[in-house]
């Protein structure tokens, strides 16, 4: 067969047409043949017509048209990577709009070629947004049948006749007036169509276009730059927002071509080539959609956008039904596993390959077994791939791995045999651990009971007592000071030795430094009660005189005491996301015991690096298991926060996603610092892999910082990085807060501060304003609106705020409480049953209702690719070379052969099995789908903004219409108004207000 032929044009250049009048005259053979020749490969090609044809007598009757909704287009951004806003402007003529391209704040500046226009655009880009006439209904045409945009006779009109119904812009003409600057955004085109342009009049137009072949990589660059959009919509550059410019496609070795074209020339787009350009000055031209045989399967493949009411949705029923008979029974039941070629042509192309012989075209054949075939549908659950299409996801944005965490008991029996220790001699310390009230060694009361030795030894503590402090960090309250009151030199040494056997040998010297502070403390308060010369007798209504609280109130002022007394208040805290930080708050005295603690404890909790906790929720922890030494084997995990979140920030325009410390499958080390245990990846913290060892410590600990805290918040623990003016900021701070910027962003510091306005440092903590007497640090908002809840970053991580990656170049989106939609864990445990209505996702990306009938689990694979990316939703099956429904899955690390979607089989290490709940579901018109439980959604349940618009009241899967897009008619809502109260209590982030002026 020609389709089996492999087409020309490797290089994937953008060709250049000049048929004869003849050639000229059948469209749909013109389109096959420039295909045979290879176009297609490039995704763009130009038609130059003959010199005879005019599709237009004149021009100059078009002054009067309307164009109903002209928009101006707002660009932000920097370094190469822009989002584009469109806002809708009143109704204007084209000579009100000829004359507002012409004028001199709009109109096209001076250049020497179109190289020199090039550089200006891209440089001037988010400077006076120009308005844009597009999408206006009509042609310019004069009564042509050659090429004629409204009447192209392709598969697609051919189906509009069948069906009547017509969509605007995809099967009939759209007219765009442009002038200089104004864009069309990368994008596709809807449902993977082809497209033709004509520029009937006016300056010349760039485009640029990525290979069909390519086009999944540019996909992945742009998920890696704009990663808070890809998570809300797979397909988001359906939107035509996002520009990329054509440098940064070259740093990142994306394949891309250029052109111009001219008035009077054509350009075709053809099916999932990813095309984007720009205005020289003030034109017009005309557009619309086609298709071929060779796009029906680019049609049942698209990904589509499923956030948007306005976005097209094009049935392929009748495409299938009509000219695929043989496979609509698979399809229907969702066993159509076809796969692209994107280097083919369309089987029209046969008649151009000489070497084919003449047979009847594809199209004869579809109508002739169509006639011959009574095609009946079946009622059955479709095993199809969840969530629309599988997805191979950038590294920016990976999964957390399996949880390494290592058992204390292993740990400390490993330790002790590396210190020659007998097997002996650890049964015996087992025994005394496990019996503290008899060992006496692990008691750390309030009571000045437990500081004495005979009492400790003979009566013990309560059991009560004993299980809260072996679980617990030692509680160093201001009550220590009035019993030491009472202890000699003796005693105090006697404790401290108690206590150096408690403690690993690793920590004795810090512990002995302590035990000095003790005795000076000690010192220093029987000075004062000396002073003081109180009586010895108390009233019976009062507590004795060595009680904690009488003796703050003795020795600090009505200011002071609220601080002293939150020692005493940790123990009645409500909050149980602050338990654990009980001793880390900056406003009590310096502990470094309990800032290693909690740095070993996070460790070995997911994500395991410090700074990528940022990115996942705070589980609450209310055991801290004990500290541990450094980790003698370096395990890997993926990073969570993107490379971008390191390179924006202030005013800093160096662009650069360099992964210089990641591996190639997409991991990274963690590291732990052998002085305070935290622990980070060596990405995200700067660690080179040649300073990866067992000593390795942080920067803080290698400059014996230990006293210094974060500027930023009001915690400590985590990891630090020195600033520009001498201080220590969080890291996770420091990627939070906008106007930061690390100097180095390859080593992640020093990190710049200055830029931060003065408003940010007002505000005031909603999590630890009433935990501290004073407003320290600097706080984020949230990123809904102009919502003035502000938090600290660290205080927003522990109290479970949800904080995501934001597209470039902002770095964090940050949901309040107020705005939190409840999660996947607390929606996973309402119960669903057989026979329940439920709403869920049909195949056209829509929500209805519909009824279990069916719950099953099915086994899922999740496999590292050789180039970073990663999938968690593979069949057994997939998996080439093995049979893996008999033999189980591959051990954990070992390397596979994963045949993918597009037919190819891809290098892989497998990481794990997962066993999914799925839920089989029965729609209004008969069809079923299996589905994950989060695209069910019960009665009682919130819906997300996202289904709600979505969300409909029947199904429109009846196959009554080709075309599913009606008009919507859209509610007039009441514009949300900040309240006045809280006006200025928001901060506008500086770089928003730089790129908007």
């Amino acid at each position: 067969m020609a389709t089996d032929i492999v087409a020309p044009n490797p290089s994937c250049r953008i060709m250049t047409f000049y048929p004869t009048m003849d050639e000229f005259k059948n469209f749909n053979r013109y389109v096959a043949y420039i295909e045979s020749q290879g176009a297609h490969r490039a995704g763009l090609a130009k038609v130059v017509p003959p010199k005879e044809w005019k599709p237009c007598r004149n021009y100059e009757d078009i002054d009067d048209l309307v164009i109903p909704a002209p928009i101006q287009q707002v660009v932000t951004g920097q370094s190469g990577l822009f989002t584009q806003y469109n806002i809708q402007k009143k109704p204007i003529t084209v000579r009100e709009f000829r004359k507002i391209a012409n004028s001199d704040k709009f109109c096209t500046p001076r250049y020497g070629d179109f190289e020199d226009l090039e550089r200006k655009y891209w440089k001037n880009l988010t400077f006076n947004a120009p308005i844009y006439g597009a999408d206006v209904n009509g042609t310019l045409y004069d009564e042509v049948s050659d090429w004629n945009i409204g009447h192209l006779n392709s598969i697609l009109d051919v189906v509009e006749k069948e069906s009547g119904i017509t969509i605007e812009g995809v099967n009939t003409p759209y007219l765009y007036f442009g002038m200089w600057k104004t864009t069309f955004a990368w994008h596709t085109e809807d449902m993977d169509l082809y497209s033709i342009n004509y520029l009937h009049f006016g300056e010349p137009k760039s485009w640029y276009s990525v290979p069909p072949e390519h086009g999944k990589r540019l996909e992945r660059l742009a998920k890696g730059f704009f990663p808070g959009s890809a998570q809300n919509c797979e397909a988001f550059l359906r939107h035509k927002m996002t520009l990329i410019s054509p440098s940064i496609l070259k740093k990142y070795g994306i394949p891309f071509d250029r052109v111009t074209q001219e008035a009077g020339e054509f350009m075709i787009t053809f099916p999932y080539g990813y095309h984007a350009g720009f205005n020289h000055g003030f034109n017009c031209a005309e557009s619309t959609n086609f298709a071929t045989l060779r796009w029906i399967e680019y049609g049942k493949l698209a990904v589509l956008c499923s956030c948007r009411k306005d976005m097209v949705k094009i049935s392929m029923d009748v495409f299938v039904r009509k000219f695929q008979p043989e496979r609509y029974r698979l399809w229907k039941m969702g066993k159509d596993t076809s796969v692209i070629d994107h280097t083919r042509a369309t089987p029209e192309a046969d008649e151009f390959f000489e070497d084919e012989i003449a047979e009847p075209t594809e199209i004869e054949l579809a109508e002739n077994k169509a006639e011959r075939m009574n095609t009946v549908v079946t009622k059955s659950a479709s095993k199809h791939r969840i969530g629309t299409k599988r997805h191979r996801v950038c590294l920016e944005l990976p999964k957390e791995a399996s949880d390494r965490a290592v058992g204390l008991e292993e740990e400390s029996d490993r330790l002790s045999c590396e210190r020659g220790e007998s097997k002996e001699e650890l049964e015996l310390k087992k025994k005394e651990l496990s019996h503290p009230a008899a060992a006496g060694t692990n008691q750390l009361s309030l009571d000045s009971s437990s500081f004495d030795s005979e009492t400790s030894e003979s009566q013990g503590s309560s059991h009560d007592s004993t299980a809260e402090d072996s679980d617990s960090s030692p509680v160093w309250s201001s009550g220590i000071k009035s019993n030491i009151g009472t202890m000699g030199l003796r005693e105090i040494i006697i404790f401290s030795a108690r206590i150096s056997l408690m403690l690993k040998w690793s920590l004795l010297r810090i512990l002995l430094q302590f035990c000095c502070l003790v005795l000076q403390m000690a010192e220093q308060y029987m000075k004062e009660m000396k002073a003081k010369k109180k009586s010895r007798r108390q009233p019976l209504n009062k507590p004795p005189r060595h009680h904690p609280i009488p003796v703050v109130k003795d020795c600090v002022s009505d200011e002071e005491m609220p601080d002293l007394l939150a020692m005493e208040d940790d123990l009645m805290e409500s909050e149980p996301w602050a338990k654990p930080l009980a001793h880390l708050w900056q406003n009590r005295p310096q502990n470094f015991l309990a800032e290693r603690e909690y740095n070993s404890t996070m460790a070995q909790h997911a994500p395991y690096c410090s700074i990528c906790a940022l990115f996942q929720s705070y589980q609450v922890r209310t055991l801290f298991d004990c500290c541990r030494s450094s980790r003698t084997l370096q395990p890997k995990t993926k990073p969570l926060v993107p490379e971008m979140c390191f390179t924006s920030g202030g005013d800093n325009s160096d662009l650069s996603l360099a992964t210089s410390y990641i591996e190639e499958d997409g991991t990274s080390a963690l590291v732990t610092c052998a002085k305070c245990c935290v622990c980070v990846h060596a990405s995200c913290y700067g660690v080179a892999p040649e300073k990866v060892a067992d000593d390795w410590m942080c920067v803080r600990c290698s400059e014996n910082a230990l006293t210094e805290d974060c500027c930023l918040c009001s915690l400590r623990g985590g990891a630090l990085q020195k600033t520009t003016d001498s201080r220590w900021v969080h890291v996770m701070c420091a990627v939070a807060v906008q106007e930061v910027r690390f100097v180095n962003a390859a080593d992640r510091s020093p990190v710049d501060v200055s830029p931060i306005p003065p408003q940010r440092w007002k505000l005031k903590c909603f999590y630890c304003k009433k935990r501290m007497k004073k407003t320290e640090g600097c706080c984020v908002q949230c990123s809904h609106g102009r919502c003035p809840t502000s938090f600290h970053v660290t205080c927003a991580q522990a109290a479970g705020v949800v904080m995501q990656p934001d597209d470039w170049p902002f770095v964090v989106f940050i949901t309040c409480f107020r705005h939190k939609t409840p999660s996947q864990a607390e929606r996973s445990k309402s119960t669903i049953v057989i026979g329940q209505k439920v709403i869920s996702k049909h195949k056209n990306g829509r929500f209805y209702q519909c009824e279990v009938v069916g719950l099953s689990k099915e086994t899922f694979y999740e496999v590292n690719f050789d180039d970073g990316s990663f999938s968690d939703n593979l069949y057994p099956e997939d998996i080439v070379g093995r049979n893996c429904l008999q033999l189980g899955p591959p051990v954990g690390g070992a390397v596979v052969q994963v045949r993918w979607t597009d037919g190819l089989v891809y290098g892989a290490q497998f990481v794990a099995s997962h066993d999914i709940q799925l839920y089989q579901v029965e729609f209004e018109d008969g069809s079923q789908l299996m589905v994950k439980r989060e695209d069910v959604y019960t009665f009682d349940e919130e819906l997300p903004k996202r289904v709600k618009s979505r969300l409909s009241v029947a199904s429109d899967m009846r196959f009554t219409g080709i075309f599913t897009e009606e008009e919507v008619i859209h509610e007039t809502k009441r514009q949300r108004v900040l309240n006045s109260k809280y006006r200025g209590d928001y901060v506008e982030p500086t770089l928003y207000r730089t790129i908007m002026e």
